[in-house]
């Protein structure tokens, strides 16, 4: 909201700059962000009158100008400009004159004529182009020929102003409006509120007999007023009224258009003027539009409305959208002579959906959207005939059409004085709080040493106790609190036990050299045949939303690792040679008999290409033992139990390259190189490795308390054992048996090599272990050693059939 600070002067006394008001706005919770003082780099223009046009006798785009500013001579001046005509009264800069940017004017000759000034235009004089009209925004400035000459331009062109750029929030919809800035200013200087009072001559035809209106639905139309003009004249508006609406960011139009602008900024009541003439039998209908119903909007645009949207229409058809923008067939135009006033208060969520659908936002939308005073209609309807009167002619038709089905009461609310004074913990006196809520235009009386306050229907925000503490506050002053320490009860802030597992999740995964990324929760049903599932997969079974988005968000997800080859795709699209991805977050599976989805926590990660090269690490290929190695390092970093991988088959992942990861005896996830038909279908250069966890699982086996213990005081015993054994036979099968069989003496065992070749036979395997074994209270024999490794030598054999490699 713009807020011109002369403006604002008609309504309030205002003795202090205007820096000083956007402070004190601010500090009461109408924050200014800037104060764009005006002119302030123009000096010396002043008006003028073009007396004669002469041809430039050695240049034929230029002219030469006899200008009348005042003094006893005219001013010759040579213009290039192609919209300058002889009586046109237009701004001169003199000999000496600043202009905006720093251009500073000296008498010059151009082309061997003496100039001694220049015409401006409005960008020199610092103005927004597109707040003039087409024929001066790239012309000089004409001004309207009742304008005496001589005088400072600056004011006659209301660039003696300030502009005050609110930021308001979205339940001061009252404050977007002069008036509603205005009462807020008062009640910060405590100072006298005036606001106009609507005055016209009325003739003696009455309105009954010239218009009707209807409301079909009066959910989305509460109140529609119509008042009707005659007999007036469209021209220009006057040089101030043009000056307010520019300084409020809107081209002025014509004088009919711009009072019904005026009035909206004024009082926060958006207005619309039809041309009466055009109306199909006088006739104004508030109904919903019907599928598919068409009208071209002002801006010359063709649209399409749906029963969703209210249209203001006549008996052929719409002629509005109701909230957002008048129908081009009948707007104001030169040859308009009666006007048709609507005053009318429409649904705000209605005007918003209706605003976004149609990618049409408007002056007026932006006010219905935030509610406005459905009590003031009537009288922002007056306001609006006394300008059009003043300014266009004509006669008011006597009478209203008010229709109002339900008309609403102001709220009355209790105030209490000690609570206030408990919630602030400050000590103000009733008396001031009653002055605070009456300097507001609210209503106060007293009632047993408590304050009954009745709310004027202009703040549609008020509605409690609470709303009230809040307006006598930031009149009182934020500034006027006194600091003070807290007290109470305190407690640590912890992360929950799940908040924890997700902290320590995300910083292992980065260790590894992952990203984190965000996925939608929404995705497309086509997910399931590009992840391969086949067609009685539970996954398929999913939540379907009832209004989505669009097909590519239809359903809620089930799996993860889709949205993370989405994000990979789009990479390897643009050229990345490898990726390594993460995200903790949830799925969702429709549960029998209950409204809400089960939602479960899940990781999911997704790596293709290589590892970044470091100065001590080569880059190595991410695949399985990549990917493998790093839910080991996550479950190490975890505390979780026993970390065992075993064969498995997921119809997503490489048939033979795939593990299920078991924790405690329970199946954690899968982790493994995806089918190639996935990587196909998602089109990565290379192969991907991908591991999903169930969280919920994790968090059962996960060992949050970690356990130390001093560092041991005996030495190690290392044995290497190396056997042949069958290929299908799974080395983690070997490695339990292993640990079975030397209890708890064995505190490490790793398999350093795996061979096949000429020297192994066919059908079978070499594999070594290497075998860290230590007590904690002695230091091991060699003959405890010995009896250690034919134990596991045995049960080796006699369990998977494995015999001493020689």
């Amino acid at each position: 909201m713009r807020v011109s600070y002369q403006w604002l002067k008609d309504y309030v006394d205002i003795q202090i700059t205007p820096q000083e008001l956007a402070d004190r706005l601010t500090l009461s919770g109408l924050a200014v962000d800037t104060v764009d003082e005006l002119g302030t780099e123009i000096e010396n223009v002043v008006t003028g009158r073009i007396v004669k046009i002469e041809k430039h006798p050695n240049a034929d785009k230029l002219v030469v100008c006899q200008v009348d500013v005042g003094q006893e001579e005219l001013l010759q001046i040579v213009t290039g400009a192609t919209n300058v005509r002889e009586g046109h009264v237009i701004p001169v800069a003199l000999e000496g004159a600043k202009l905006a940017e720093g251009l500073q004017i000296k008498r010059s000759k151009l082309r061997g004529v003496e100039s001694r000034g220049m015409l401006c235009s409005g960008q020199e004089l610092g103005m927004e182009t597109r707040l003039l009209s087409p024929d001066m925004a790239n012309g000089i400035l004409i001004l309207p020929e009742d304008v005496p000459v001589g005088l400072d331009a600056k004011e006659i062109l209301g660039l003696n102003d300030a502009v005050l750029e609110l930021d308001l929030t979205p339940n001061r919809g009252d404050a977007l409006s002069m008036i509603g800035v205005a009462r807020d200013v008062a009640a910060l200087l405590n100072t006298e509120l005036k606001i106009p009072v609507p005055q016209f001559q009325e003739n003696n035809e009455k309105i009954d007999k010239l218009a009707k209106i209807d409301i079909e639905d009066i959910d989305l139309c509460r109140r529609y007023v119509g008042r009707v003009i005659k007999g007036i004249k469209i021209g220009p508006s006057p040089i101030w009224l043009q000056n307010r609406l520019r300084a409020a960011g809107i081209r002025p139009i014509s004088n009919v258009v711009d009072v019904t602008n005026y009035v909206m900024l004024e009082m926060g009541q958006p207005l619309h003027a039809f041309d009466y003439d055009k109306i199909a039998n006088h006739h104004i209908i508030v109904r919903r539009a019907q599928e598919d119903e068409k009208i071209i909007s002002l801006d010359g645009v063709e649209r399409t409305l749906n029963p969703e949207m209210l249209a203001i229409t006549d008996e052929a058809g719409p002629v509005a959208v109701a909230g957002v923008m008048g129908g081009l067939e009948s707007e104001v135009t030169d040859a308009t002579i009666n006007i048709l006033v609507e005053s009318a208060y429409f649904h705000p969520i209605n005007v918003r959906r209706t605003s976004k659908a149609l990618g049409l936002r408007s002056e007026s939308s932006m006010r219905f959207e935030k509610g406005i005073d459905i009590n003031g209609c009537l009288r922002a309807a007056d306001r609006a005939l006394q300008l059009m009167q003043q300014l266009a002619g004509g006669m008011v038709v006597s009478g209203t059409i008010d229709k109002f089905p339900n008309p609403i009461t102001e709220k009355t609310i209790l105030l209490r004085p000690k609570r206030v004074n408990w919630v602030l913990g400050v000590d103000i006196p009733k008396q001031e709080i009653m002055r605070i809520m009456e300097s507001l235009q609210f209503r106060v009386q007293e009632q047993e040493g408590d304050i009954l306050v009745t709310v004027p229907t202009f703040r549609p925000d008020i509605s409690g106790e609470w709303d009230l503490v809040e307006e006598v506050v930031r009149l009182y002053g934020f500034n006027q609190i006194p600091e003070t320490l807290p007290f109470g009860a305190t407690s640590q802030g912890v992360r929950t036990a799940e908040q924890q597992m997700n902290w320590d999740m995300r910083r292992i995964m980065t260790s590894c050299g992952f990203y984190e990324v965000v996925t939608y929760g929404f995705v497309h049903p086509r997910i399931f045949d590009l992840m391969n599932l086949p067609k009685d997969s539970i996954f398929r079974n999913c939540v379907k939303l009832q209004n989505p988005l669009s097909e590519e968000q239809s359903i809620m997800r089930t799996v993860l690792v889709p949205s993370l080859l989405e994000v990979l795709q789009k990479n390897s699209n643009r050229r990345a040679q490898s990726g390594a991805i993460f995200e903790i977050a949830r799925v969702f599976y429709p549960q029998e008999g209950q409204p809400l989805p089960e939602e479960v926590p899940v990781l999911a990660a997704v790596a293709y290409g290589n590892t970044q090269k470091t100065w001590n690490q080569p880059a190595r290929p991410m695949d399985y033992y990549f990917m493998k190695g790093v839910v080991e390092q996550l479950m190490e970093g975890l505390g979780a139990a026993s970390t065992a991988f075993s064969r498995h088959q997921d119809p997503s992942f490489h048939p033979g390259r795939c593990a299920k990861i078991e924790v405690a005896g329970r199946m954690l996830g899968v982790v493994g190189e995806l089918h190639p038909n996935v990587v196909e279908n998602y089109e990565l250069p290379s192969r991907a490795v991908a591991v999903k966890l169930d969280l919920k699982v994790l968090a059962e086996v996960n060992r949050p308390v970690k356990q130390y213990q001093g560092l041991p005081k005996f030495p190690t015993m290392e044995r290497d054992l190396a056997v042949l054994v069958k290929l299908e036979v799974p080395a983690a099968e070997m490695l339990s048996i292993i640990q079975r069989a030397a209890g708890e003496l064995l505190k490490e065992t790793d398999i350093f090599d795996v061979y096949q070749g000429s020297q192994v036979p066919e059908g079978y395997k070499s594999v070594a272990f290497s075998m860290k074994f230590q007590a904690k209270d002695r230091t091991l024999t060699d003959e405890e050693i010995n009896e250690k490794m034919q134990r596991i030598t045995k049960s080796l054999f006699a369990q998977t059939g494995a015999e001493l490699r020689k």
